[in-house]
């Protein structure tokens, strides 16, 4: 693994990702595939931030649409609406804390950041789905995490015919980092899209071959957790998942990963804490 000291301009103030961050999620939706990160009534919403911060998150991701594979179509103003009420939360609990919305709506992303002051765009959707989203994210100056990812969440899983996983997808990467760049990103995270229009086949190929990433010259997040990887491979359920869920986060970060995003944030910590110890 190569050593590279990336970091993120938050407000102003740099991130550094010299050591990997964890990024813990929080899904303001009922329609989440992983039933206990769920938070979408305001009570709910603190709770699970609370939740969170206390365990150490670095950055909180918040989600208002589901996408996982055959998910429910929800309109620009039901994410905006969920969304709306759970930053209120966040923001009135954790005003310092740094944001991340998922998101592919480039209506929505300039809702957010203007409006809660959400400090990071993470786009499921790697721009494809709105073909605003790169001049929108150039236009706020905020990092911007690029995902790959083919069809819609409705119809991904018919598109999972490469030539190659791994070079098809970077390649692809890669030309819209070049893209973003031209427009004046200067922040570009990097996800493979785990789970995203790839088989379980697929999805183990890529996170075996991840240091190839680094040919992208930016940061690796990557997103895991209690996934199917995990799932279907041990024949458990998503409650079950945890413990395979570390494992693979640990292989992720010994090849690379700066940033991991997770439902559990304290056993991701551990893990990042004995990566750094093995490293030293």
């Amino acid at each position: 693994m190569i050593e590279k000291n990336y970091s993120l301009n938050i407000n102003g103030k740099l991130l550094s990702l010299a050591k990997p961050k964890v990024m813990g999620i929080l899904n303001a939706t009922p329609d989440s595939f992983y039933e206990s990160s769920r938070a979408f009534e305001s009570h709910q919403i603190e709770i699970r931030l609370s939740k969170l911060l206390k365990e150490g998150a670095d950055i909180i991701d918040i989600g208002a649409y589901s996408s996982r594979p055959g998910c429910v179509d929800i309109t620009t103003e039901q994410e905006v609406d969920r969304l709306d009420r759970a930053l209120e939360v966040v923001r009135r609990v954790a005003p310092d804390a740094i944001l991340s919305v998922d998101t592919f709506r480039s209506q929505v992303a300039r809702h957010v950041v203007e409006k809660w002051n959400v400090n990071i765009i993470n786009d499921i959707a790697g721009g494809i789905l709105d073909k605003e989203m790169f001049e929108t994210v150039a236009d706020l100056h905020v990092p911007y995490v690029l995902m790959h990812m083919r069809g819609t969440p409705q119809t991904m899983t018919q598109y999972t015919d490469y030539a190659d996983v791994t070079a098809d997808v970077i390649s692809d990467l890669s030309f819209k980092l070049a893209e973003l760049h031209a427009l004046g990103v200067a922040d570009v995270i990097v996800d493979p899209g785990f789970g995203f229009a790839k088989t379980l086949e697929q999805n183990f190929q890529l996170l075996r071959e991840l240091s190839g990433f680094e040919s992208l010259n930016a940061p690796i997040l990557i997103g895991m957790s209690r996934k199917s990887m995990v799932t279907r491979t041990l024949g458990i359920g998503a409650d079950e998942a945890l413990n395979g869920t570390t494992v693979l986060n640990t292989i992720a970060l010994m090849k690379g990963a700066q940033i991991l995003r997770v439902h559990d944030v304290r056993e991701a910590r551990e893990a990042v804490a004995l990566y750094e110890a093995l490293n030293k």
